[in-house]
């Protein structure tokens, strides 16, 4: 740990509980439309499921670096056919509000408390697939206390492509092994590691809700296991 300088994160699950917060807008969005038949739960874990392939598409170069707003409002357009929800007759403006339920996630309870403790030591910045002006909504709502916003749209690179990364270290001017990359998914671990970060590992056993059966402990050699962003702090000597 001595040579660790700023700790980068995951944010969409691991600081963030991103499932709840879609449920809570999308129980909204379906109330004002009489959708009362639209399970939220149900549709923020379909919405969800389609992140990773519409990213696999520009990771792939089958189309070019767009921003993850412009990718979850694709997403959103396909889950609401997909459950017959037509939106013939709903505002724009709706919509987008529907859309921007991402920019208004709440953080774990232990979040703020760990990077406040964090900072005091470390560079801390999210390390994020999201879009700058999503990470800075986030941040601003929930008084999370960033240095800086890294991510995809910074690296024009989404993870776990090494690229996500090693341009993060070149951005911060830092060495890899001089920055941990702190998740709570093992595969953003696993590829953090191969491009020679430290990594911490925070279980986030809800994430998905009860029924979790993924990440719910390290698989991995990881530098750091934590129970929190407390217990993360406490182990970096903050």
């Amino acid at each position: 740990m001595n040579q660790i300088k700023a700790f980068c994160f995951d944010v969409f699950g691991t600081v963030v509980d991103w499932r709840s917060g879609i449920a809570r807008d999308a129980a909204i969005f379906f109330e004002r439309h009489g959708l009362a038949g639209v399970d939220p739960l149900r549709f923020a874990d379909a919405w969800r499921s389609r992140y990773q392939p519409a990213m696999q598409a520009c990771r792939d170069g089958h189309r070019p670096y767009v921003r993850l707003d412009v990718l979850h409002r694709e997403n959103m357009e396909y889950v609401l056919a997909e459950m017959h929800v037509d939106t013939r007759d709903i505002k724009e403006s709706e919509l987008a509000w529907l859309n921007m339920a991402w920019h208004r996630l709440d953080p774990w309870p232990d979040v703020v408390a760990g990077l406040t403790r964090l900072k005091t030591k470390y560079i801390i910045a999210p390390a994020s697939n999201g879009n700058i002006a999503l990470m800075v909504d986030i941040a601003k709502r929930a008084g999370i206390p960033w240095d800086a916003i890294l991510g995809a749209e910074v690296t024009q690179a989404y993870k776990p492509a090494p690229q996500a990364y090693t341009r993060m270290s070149e951005i911060l001017g830092l060495r890899p092994e001089e920055i941990c990359m702190a998740a709570a998914h093992n595969s953003d671990l696993k590829a953090a590691q191969e491009c020679g970060l430290a990594t911490a590992f925070v279980a986030r056993p809800s994430e998905h809700g009860p029924g979790q059966t993924m990440d719910l402990a390290p698989t991995g050699d990881w530098s750091i296991v934590a129970r929190d962003f407390k217990d993360l702090a406490s182990q970096a000597g903050c």
